[in-house]
């Protein structure tokens, strides 16, 4: 396959790239960026001789020189790294080009207006697979795993008239086992801080509802190496589908902040735009010891399951779980969308076409430890 990666040059999109490098299903990397040096320096370094870079504004109209429309021509998939906000103009790009298309998630509102070019993309013939990072992504899949435990889980299209399951909750976590000494943050501070300040959206009996920014999301006991922290609520684009894709009545999306990192952006959320541009660009990267907790919590007519993924950081690649667990989702369904193992077209979540079992048996080798436990007791490792 041809793969376009836009925001080649960001926090995540190397990754993907290494991924998918190493990959035989991807036989050409495309990395577009609207700062070409940056995606240059991206496939010198994680490439291994398939990728090369050029600049692209996604924004500019698709007759343009330098559009996102032109640069897809010819291409299989498009893998939308950049910042959610650009996803409708991506998603405008791959229909005009006749390539597939997936993103890091659309923080609930923005998947809901994706959701609506459904028809477009299944008239054409594509796919359009929305939030396939970590979370959502592969949040989304652990829920359909610890659905499938519970027994109320059916197959394709079907999923939309499920119901039955009384909530799924999830939660995420990093730690960084060799933090920076500085201000850093896990990914893209504009995206963080968006997660704080717009209200989220929770489920509460079958129907969504706002709650307060930064409101308390209790303590989640995420195992080791994190162990119990502090959560609040955060917008969470799993909440818009959870409803539609498992009839789930209670659901929401929880995150643990380092408590100092929390009270910093708090801070932020009054600041300047340019105030928050600069701290962006002084922002340390995480270090390559990065340790990424997400766990899933289900539960149906009494029973309850936990799905736990860990993942842990890829040394050979120099690079943290943190951002491995984002990454390596959006490369593994490429690879599976090459093989033929996703075969739906249309707009979709990750919970409607991505087979948990495929999907972690590609994730293993890339650092991910997936357990699941019902009512009590662990009754498998799935990889």
């Amino acid at each position: 396959m041809r793969v376009c990666i836009l925001g080649a040059g960001g926090t995540i999109a190397p990754a993907i790239v290494r991924d998918l490098a190493e990959s035989d299903e991807a036989e050409e990397l495309l990395l577009l960026d609207i700062d070409e040096k940056r995606a240059a320096a991206v496939a010198d370094a994680h490439g291994a001789g398939k990728a090369r870079a050029t600049r692209v504004d996604a924004r500019i109209e698709p007759e343009a020189e330098g559009s996102l429309a032109r640069a897809l021509i010819g291409s299989d998939v498009l893998i939308n790294s950049a910042s959610y906000r650009v996803n409708l103009d991506a998603m405008a790009a791959c229909l005009r080009a006749g390539c597939h298309y997936l993103d890091l998630g659309g923080l609930y509102w923005m998947t809901e207006l994706q959701l609506e070019l459904d028809r477009q993309f299944e008239r054409d013939g594509l796919l359009a697979l929305l939030g396939m990072g970590s979370a959502p992504g592969k949040t989304n899949v652990m829920a359909r795993m610890a659905v499938g435990e519970l027994n109320k889980y059916p197959t394709g299209r079907e999923a939309e008239a499920a119901a039955g399951i009384d909530s799924i909750q999830v939660a995420a976590a990093g730690r960084d086992l060799d933090p920076p000494d500085g201000f850093s943050v896990p990914y893209a501070l504009q995206t963080l801080l968006d997660e704080l300040t717009m209200k989220p959206v929770v489920l509460r009996g079958g129907s969504p509802v706002q709650v307060e920014p930064l409101s308390d999301g209790g303590t989640v006991d995420f195992g080791e190496p994190i162990g119990a922290a502090e959560t609040i609520n955060t917008i969470h684009s799993e909440i818009r589908t959870f409803g539609d894709s498992f009839g789930c009545r209670e659901g929401s999306f929880r995150l643990a902040l380092k408590p100092e990192l929390l009270a910093t952006l708090r801070e932020l959320t009054t600041a300047s735009e340019e105030e928050v541009r600069r701290r962006a660009a002084e922002a340390l990267p995480p270090s390559a010891k990065t340790v990424s907790v997400h766990v899933v919590d289900a539960a149906a007519d009494g029973r309850a399951v936990r799905v736990r993924a860990v993942t842990e950081p890829m040394e050979t690649w120099g690079i943290g779980g943190g951002v491995v667990s984002t990454a390596t989702p959006a490369a593994a369904a490429v690879r599976l969308l090459a093989r033929g193992e996703i075969t739906d077209r249309g707009v979709m979540p990750p919970e409607s076409c991505v087979d948990p079992d495929a999907l972690f048996a590609e994730l293993e080798p890339r650092g991910c430890r997936v357990e699941v436990k019902v009512e009590g007791g662990y009754v498998n490792e799935v990889l």
